[in-house]
């Protein structure tokens, strides 16, 4: 053995070991299963409708049953103020996310059972029902999450939470298409709802997250509207808080015009299906998860503010490997380099972001704040694709509209610069430990911000 051995083993396991704790690890599992009902009202619903022989005007107006998701912040707050009968006694997260696993799980199954060429609307209702309580299972889960992390985990945690949520959801659609052969689709739905098993071991594993604080109970119509009001105006009555939410509001846009006509492009530049399969799916699958991987590490080594101001960069320059790729047009090594560059940046922004998000959380209101911030970062980009993307690129043409979209990442960068200049990123976290600690320096113990 090389004297050099034990300093690599010992790398190797300051690398690999935050990933490997117990939370990050309960972070992967509850990713897998939050993953899973996105899948089942996604391309897995849309190939079965087809192949029902439903009409296309029909199949495209069962994506509004992704809509829930955009609008899940509107009752998070009773997930973070009412504690359930009965199942409350195991504790308020544990007994919520045992509820809304189990409500997953009837709603799939119901979808499953449900005969799309016979009973359309009972098929539409049957997939507004898995939206509603998949959104429901998200707002649980991102709350078990970060209040089971401590404040140094929230980088890998986000990392392994889209490791898995990566996992469960293309599982998930792989697995109903394979078995739909042999078993039906409804033994397929059938088996697939057991995908909400990760995330029971999860809060059996862990038990109820350390850092929760158990809400004050609700006993009048006054308290149930302050249970909704409070985690709005404790969050808006930050310093700067109304900046933060521009910059969530604004970091995502460029990114995400760029992402959503991607196959546009593609299309317009001839590339084949196998070849898109190829770069886009395979190619760009693999650095996604590399991306991630390297946001958790750089979140732990640059801390907080450097890691998001980092990614907002490569997010931004990113877009102009697509603008790059319609100036030369067809090229597979072109496109894998830019797949690989995208989806790399991505996967950094999407860990270190959503670590920033969850920072910026106060623990008396989890649920609620979080759905709120996740839903403010992907809604305008949504909204600005669907209404003028399209018209943008034929006044434009792709490669002007490329380099648009790295112009429209400018702002979210900007203003998180000037967030940092004027120390309004201390200042807006919700948790007195993680604001010491957002400069990358070593995580003081989170100390208990008044309710």
């Amino acid at each position: 053995m090389t004297p050099s051995s034990p300093d690599r083993r010992g790398g190797l396991a300051a690398l690999l070991g935050p990933y490997l704790e117990r939370a990050p690890v309960a972070a992967l599992l509850l990713g897998i299963s939050s993953g899973f009902p996105y899948a089942m009202i996604g391309a897995t619903l849309t190939t079965r409708l087809a192949q029902d022989g439903i009409d296309k005007r029909s199949i495209t107006a069962f994506s509004l049953a992704f809509l829930v998701y955009n609008i899940k912040f509107l009752w998070a707050p009773l997930v973070d103020r009412v504690r359930l009968p009965l199942l409350g006694r195991l504790g308020h997260r544990r007994s919520w996310l045992l509820l809304s696993a189990a409500g997953v799980a009837a709603a799939v199954t119901f979808l499953g059972f449900a005969e799309p060429a016979a009973h359309l609307g009972a098929t539409a209702v049957a997939a507004v029902l898995v939206g509603v309580a998949g959104a429901t299972f998200d707002i649980v889960i991102d709350a078990y999450r970060i209040e089971s992390l401590e404040p140094r985990q929230l980088g890998v945690g986000s990392g392994m939470s889209q490791y898995g949520w990566r996992i469960g959801s293309v599982s998930a659609g792989a697995l109903v298409l394979l078995l739909a052969d042999s078993l039906g689709w409804t033994g397929a739905y059938l088996l697939c709802a057991a995908f909400v098993l990760p995330a029971v071991a999860a809060c059996l594993w862990l038990g109820e997250p350390p850092r929760h604080r158990e809400p004050v109970a609700a006993r009048s119509a006054a308290a149930m509207l302050a249970a909704v009001v409070a985690p709005l105006t404790e969050f808006f009555s930050r310093h700067g808080a109304w900046l933060v939410l521009a910059f969530v509001l604004m970091h995502k846009l460029g990114d995400t015009l760029a992402n959503l006509t991607l196959r546009l492009l593609l299309d317009e530049l001839g590339y084949s299906n196998a070849e898109i399969a190829q770069y886009d799916v395979g190619f760009g699958f693999v650095a996604y998860l590399v991306g991630i991987f390297l946001g958790g590490l750089l979140y732990t080594r640059l801390g907080l503010k450097r890691s998001v101001m980092l990614s907002l960069v490569l997010m931004g320059v990113s877009n102009l490997s697509f603008a790059g790729l319609a100036a030369y047009g067809h090229s597979n090594a072109l496109l894998a380099f830019a797949m690989c560059f995208e989806n790399i940046a991505s996967g950094i922004g999407g860990v270190v972001v959503v670590a920033y998000l969850s920072a910026l959380c106060n623990l008396s209101f989890t649920a609620t704040q979080f759905a709120l911030l996740s839903a403010a970062a992907s809604i305008v980009g949504r909204f600005v694709t669907g209404t003028t993307a399209g018209s943008l690129i034929e006044r434009l043409g792709y490669i002007d509209f490329y380099l648009l979209t790295t112009v429209a990442a400018l702002p979210g960068i900007v203003l998180f610069a000037w967030l940092m200049r004027a120390g309004l990123v201390e200042d807006t976290i919700g948790e007195a430990g993680l604001r010491r600690s957002a400069d990358g320096a070593a995580p003081a113990p989170s100390a208990e911000a008044p309710r």
